[in-house]
């Protein structure tokens, strides 16, 4: 099934911004739950962004270097049982 992948929320301060650093995974590559899939960092810390299931990237919606907020749509998933 395919689905909307959001932005989770890495609990930072209201106003600071994220920028996504870095993808760990192409579009049409798989990963496995827990994966790291992304990076992102703020003014105070790098963060990297595990996998929430097994699946598929389909498309990346957010390039490299672009400021998101948690609940943004960053990519579209393939995932089974999701």
């Amino acid at each position: 099934m395919r689905v909307e992948f959001e932005l989770p929320d890495i609990g930072i301060e209201t106003g600071d911004e994220v920028t996504l650093s870095f993808w760990h995974v192409e579009e049409d590559e798989e990963f496995v739950e827990g994966d790291d899939i992304m990076e992102v960092s703020t003014s105070k810390a790098t963060f990297n962004i595990p996998a929430p299931h097994t699946g598929r990237l389909i498309k990346i919606l957010v390039q490299e270097g672009d400021v998101v907020r948690a609940g943004d749509v960053i990519a579209i998933i393939e995932t089974e049982g999701y």
